[in-house]
């Protein structure tokens, strides 16, 4: 009997698209091609990821991508008014997840609305930048994971109802705070990692899953991809010492993209035994 295998992509900003790439080939070079998976979930830099290698991108051709010079571009990060909004939106949720979803999501739209984040225009330009292909597959495999501001509650895109990839992939990317929310069909949506930094929970059907976690914390009522993969089968992957140097302070910072890709890359080795007795 088959089983399915699923891959998780979590949340990290650029350069957790860059550990992952790098993670990512990495494997494959080793023997492990977990971009075969049959299904895989996305959130935030996972789901930009996600996008791209189940649209026929070569991981060779998007790491050589992630080490390339970056483009100047201003500087976005987790600043000091960030975290406290953060903080704020957890304390008033009580330990109620769609309460904190709510919370930091109408937040950040009041940001915006002051004009204290980038424009849509921008943002949408950016994804852009980042699907080579921005279609759906056309095979159901990708869960694109978002918040809804109004309600909290989790959205899954996955191209089956007409949502874009790019605005589905820019509503999983709408950090709170730093970018502004995505209007999708009447509703507003912000970064799938309001509610966790993998949501793993989508894969529970799955036989066996891997999960790729550049920042997976159980802060507040959020859980980490083990806790809620729970005892199925799985691998949880994060940054090692030597990726965490790499990726540095600032997750939003495009100049440690190329250190961050190596990282993952090389951290493979480490990765690919466990990986390849998980993944069968």
């Amino acid at each position: 009997m088959t089983q399915r295998r699923g891959l998780v992509l979590g949340g990290g900003g650029v350069t957790g698209i860059a550990w992952e790439t790098g993670l990512l080939l990495g494997l494959q070079d080793l023997g492990v091609d977990v971009t075969v998976a049959d299904a895989v979930v996305g959130t935030s830099a996972g789901s930009v990821v996600g996008a791209q290698v189940t649209t026929g991108n070569t991981l060779q051709d998007l790491f050589d991508h992630q080490v390339a010079e970056p483009r100047p571009a201003p500087l976005a990060s987790i600043s000091p008014t960030v975290l406290a909004g953060f903080a704020w939106s957890l304390l008033r949720a009580r330990g109620d997840l769609e309460a904190f979803g709510r919370n930091v999501g109408q937040w950040s739209a009041r940001r915006a609305e002051k004009g204290k984040l980038p424009s849509l225009e921008e943002r949408f330009a950016a994804i852009r930048e980042r699907l080579p292909v921005q279609e759906w597959a056309g095979d159901g495999r990708l869960l694109v994971t978002a918040v809804d501001v109004e309600t909290g509650a989790l959205r899954v895109f996955d191209g089956s109802d007409g949502v874009s990839l790019v605005e589905a992939v820019a509503a999983s990317c709408a950090v709170p705070g730093v970018y502004p929310p995505v209007p999708i069909r009447g509703r507003s949506y912000v970064d799938g990692g309001a509610r966790s930094g993998s949501n793993a929970d989508l894969l529970s059907g799955c036989d066996r899953v891997l999960a790729f976690t550049p920042v997976d914390r159980p802060v507040g009522p959020m859980r980490t991809a083990g806790q809620l993969l729970g005892t199925l089968p799985h691998l949880v992957v994060s940054p090692d010492a030597a990726s965490r140097a790499a990726i540095g302070k600032n997750v939003l910072d495009p100049a440690q993209r190329p250190a961050s890709a190596r990282a993952g890359r090389a951290q493979a080795a480490a990765v690919a035994p466990l990986a390849r007795e998980i993944w069968g």
